[in-house]
């Protein structure tokens, strides 16, 4: 009987209570990051392949519900429960801006163009700070029907979405209107959602149901029922056939996209998994838990991958066949031409022999 492979994570610590959330940058020339906001009250930045820790972000006096890297992965974001937002340089992790609530933060997000960043909590407001002027008053948009969870950017930064933590529901809204223009309907509160890397897709969670949606016609595309309450899923950004859940049985899922089938199970967190992140690149995922922990899974091979790597394999060893071939051609070639000159040695030794 095949002994079933236990995947072995590389298991990051640092934080001194629970892991809310996670954000990978895209791939920059100096490789891509990984930043996690916790209870602690300090955002971490960490090497996105290795999990290797490179600094901590310290300035908040609550708890960081979330936090967000711009797409060159220069600064930092984080939303706090002592009602503001800061930005930090992410290099040098001095504290650039801190913008003020009158209540808590829950979520922010820089806009793909790093211009802007949108926050949201529990005063019911979505404001938009300019980057470029961080001393203006931000843009106000049209008051949210609830207390704001997520947030996130979508269509070149001309569309916004959110969710609630005491309704069902994502909203998306017209940035130039700051008007709503369509909602997603759950029956339960949405607690994670997630723009796909193409953009094609939005991945939900609401209680035991991960959903996606078209980005662009805002149809459900798949419905999953799930083993539990989840909390957090993500769709995997390169061939777009898997997805990770994450929640309350402390066990972090991966499922096929196309059937709802689990592929793998991953236990190791020892608290419910509040989030879950791919990497950039698919080749690996990240789980922040309520034990404090970040854990950095690789990505069970898909049959595209494994197509991928064969095809790779094929064409090494057809090269390698191929020199292997020309070598002896070579080699035989020489040979021959040898013998030929040795033979044509011996018919002048012989004729100047006769001589």
């Amino acid at each position: 009987m095949e002994k079933k492979k236990v995947a072995v994570p590389l298991v990051c610590h640092g934080h001194s209570r629970p892991v809310v959330d996670l954000f990978y940058s895209p791939v920059t020339p100096d490789g891509f990051f990984l930043i996690s906001a916790s209870k602690d009250s300090s955002p971490m930045l960490r090497n996105g392949e290795s999990g290797d820790w490179i600094g901590t972000f310290q300035g908040h006096k609550g708890a960081v519900w979330s936090c967000c890297l711009d797409t060159n992965a220069l600064r930092a974001a984080s939303a706090s429960a002592d009602f503001s937002t800061k930005v930090w340089d992410a290099l040098t992790g001095d504290e650039l801006h801190s913008f003020e609530h009158k209540h808590i933060v829950r979520a922010c997000a820089f806009s793909e163009d790093t211009h802007l960043l949108l926050t949201g909590g529990v005063e019911k407001i979505l404001r938009i700070y300019d980057m470029n002027r961080p001393d203006a008053p931000p843009r106000e948009v049209d008051k949210s029907p609830g207390s704001v969870r997520t947030v996130a950017w979508l269509h070149s930064d001309q569309t916004i979405l959110s969710s609630c933590s005491d309704m069902g529901g994502v909203r998306l809204w017209d940035v130039r209107s700051g008007k709503i223009v369509q909602t997603l309907e759950t029956k339960s509160s949405v607690t994670s959602a997630e723009v796909s890397q193409d953009g094609h897709y939005i991945t939900t969670v609401d209680g035991s149901t991960v959903k996606f949606w078209d980005a662009n016609h805002y149809g459900l595309v798949k419905s999953y029922d799930m083993p539990c309450t989840m909390e957090s899923a993500s769709l995997e950004p390169k061939y777009g056939n898997k997805f990770v859940a994450g929640g309350e049985d402390m066990w972090v899922h991966v499922f096929d996209f196309h059937t709802g089938n689990e592929i793998a199970c991953n236990k190791g967190h020892h608290g419910p998994v509040h989030c879950v992140r791919f990497s950039p690149g698919g080749e690996s995922y990240a789980s922040g838990s309520e034990d404090g922990t970040i854990r950095i899974w690789q990505t069970p091979l898909s049959h595209d991958a494994a197509s991928e790597a064969l095809s790779a394999n094929e064409l090494v060893e057809k090269v390698m066949k191929i020199s292997a071939d020309e070598v002896s051609h070579k080699i035989e070639s020489f040979r021959i031409a040898d013998e030929g000159k040795s033979e044509e040695g011996k018919t002048e030794e012989n004729e100047q022999a006769g001589e």
